[in-house]
């Protein structure tokens, strides 16, 4: 018996080595942790059950049969992120540079599986190579029954990837189908093709950090959600998102405790607005005053700055917030920010988390660029995605809401159950000196006339009146009501039953 045990023990040391000492000093010196650090910073101490631990790889080819590593280069198995259950799959860049391989993928697989069947979130810390190219198509293989699970468990558990390492080739793809992607800034990248390919196929010299960096991702293509510092920082923030979401799409929403005192007013919104209509100012600002301790969790903070997402609790409830940012472009709706938020919102539907605009848009950013490259079409992703979610839908208006953007913007007319708007709101077809150049361009040429013209159309339109006399704006409030009005509606909305047509799935212009 001593003899068995003495066994186990010495294959447990020899699986918690991974690759060896000297990779695992060579992965520290690149400033990054090991799989198994990742994980005991991710989870809560001594929650995780590890799967698979003795797992190795079946091939033979290419001097396959002389390297095992227990483990074949990934660790999983499922353990607890504040009291609650979560699946993990942490890739070992010490094991052959944390290659795919079948019996890898297959590890992999197994607990997203199990993930699906008991309804947790499954989190995937990437940190490989791609795929095992000894193996050749047994590792592709393996990639694409990760793709198809990927694909399965949509809308159906969080899916959450924190990109650590390397990310190239067929491995980018399960980490772009998962929910939230972070990077680590300077150790991480994702790509297609390497600087080597690109360079061989275009004959572009191009550094692996300016083809597929973190700040490429944040900043540029939108891939990725949020970069961090290190990867101690990425897995605290994994652990902070957690906080606002679901198990899985029949679960009910994270809450924290909240006092009713929560419902004071906040006087100092009154003056959020600038008395010029043309000046910005901080949409965050509102944010933050509503929100419960003024936590907002922003998400794609780089990049569509013009829209603001994110989560935050009110009066402890969980909310999703989409907001116009009028610091950014004055808060016009551009192809990035219409793709932006209605990922967004179509996350939010898919987990019943409730859903907040806060609207001051001007319209849709004017350009050939944006005709050129589809603003039609990615706009109206926008709209599909606000007019096909069934959640709670609270509006406010607290500025400009003109043209069609009024409409996509969460208005009544495309389902929205409340829709408020500060007495500073403006709704109409566009902006009062611009609607008076059409309207009247023959009578252009007196300075005098086109003054009291766009006096007289600001009166008659740029303000909420006329919108709430017609039922498309429920109340017209005192902005430092805000707050209060928010938690009353959502509370009125928490037994909120709204079911679409059936059908197979929805057609979204892509």
């Amino acid at each position: 018996m001593r003899e068995t045990i003495a066994q186990l023990a010495a294959k447990l040391t020899e699986s918690e080595l991974g690759g060896g000492a000297d990779r695992i000093a060579a992965q520290h010196k690149r400033c990054k942790l090991t799989a198994r650090e990742r994980l005991h910073i991710l989870l809560d101490p001594g929650s995780f059950e590890e799967w698979d631990r003795f797992v190795e790889h079946r091939s033979t080819d290419f001097g396959l049969d002389q390297q095992h590593f227990l483990g074949d280069g990934v660790i999983t198995g499922h353990g607890q992120i504040n009291g609650r259950l979560v699946f993990v799959f942490s890739q070992d860049f010490t094991v052959m540079g944390g290659s795919l391989s079948e019996m890898h993928a297959q590890k992999i697989c197994k607990i997203m599986d199990k993930a699906m069947e008991v309804g947790a979130p499954i989190i995937g810390l990437n940190d490989s190579g791609g795929a095992r190219i000894q193996e050749g198509v047994v590792s592709l293989g393996g990639y694409a029954e990760v793709f198809k699970r990927n694909v399965l468990a949509s809308g159906v558990i969080p899916q959450i990837s924190v990109v650590m390492g390397p990310c190239a080739g067929g491995a980018v793809y399960s980490p772009a189908m998962t929910d939230f992607i972070f990077m680590v800034k300077d150790t991480s990248y994702m790509f297609v093709t390497g600087p080597e390919v690109v360079k061989t196929v275009t004959g572009e010299v191009v550094t692996a950090e300016n083809l597929g960096g973190a700040s490429i991702h944040t900043k540029e293509s939108g891939v990725a959600h949020a970069s961090y510092t290190n990867d101690y920082e990425a897995l605290l923030q994994v652990r902070q998102l957690l906080k606002y979401l679901p198990q899985n799409n029949r679960d009910t929403l994270p809450s924290l405790p909240f006092s009713a005192a929560s419902e004071e007013t906040i006087p100092s919104l009154d003056k959020l607005i600038p008395e010029n209509a043309q000046h910005p100012y901080d949409i965050k600002e509102l944010i933050h005053k509503v929100a419960d301790n003024g936590e907002f969790f922003e998400i794609h903070a780089d990049w569509a700055e013009n829209i603001i997402i994110g989560f935050c609790h009110i009066n402890g409830q969980n909310v999703g917030i989409v907001a116009n940012q009028p610091l950014v472009l004055a808060g016009c709706l551009d192809i990035n920010a219409s793709r932006k938020a209605a990922r967004f919102v179509r996350f939010c539907d898919c987990f019943n988390i409730p859903i907040i605009t806060f609207v001051d848009v001007p319209g849709f950013l004017p350009g050939v660029d944006q005709e050129k490259n589809g603003i039609i079409a990615h706009g109206s992703k926008l709209l599909f995605a606000y007019a096909e979610a069934t959640v709670p839908k609270i509006t406010l208006i607290t500025r400009k809401a003109y043209g069609g953007a009024y409409d996509v913007m969460s208005s009544k007319h495309i389902r929205a159950d409340v829709n408020y708007a500060w007495p500073t709101a403006e709704i109409a077809v566009m902006g009062s000196k611009g609607a008076v150049e059409i309207i009247f361009r023959k009578e252009l040429e007196d300075a005098d006339k086109i003054h009291q013209l766009t006096e007289n159309y600001r009166e008659k339109f740029a303000n909420p009146y006329v919108a709430a006399k017609l039922g498309y704006i429920d109340e017209v409030i005192l902005p430092r009501d805000t707050r209060r009005k928010l938690i009353r509606s959502l509370d009125m909305l928490r037994g909120k039953s709204l079911h679409n047509p059936w059908k197979k799935h929805d057609n979204i212009p892509l």
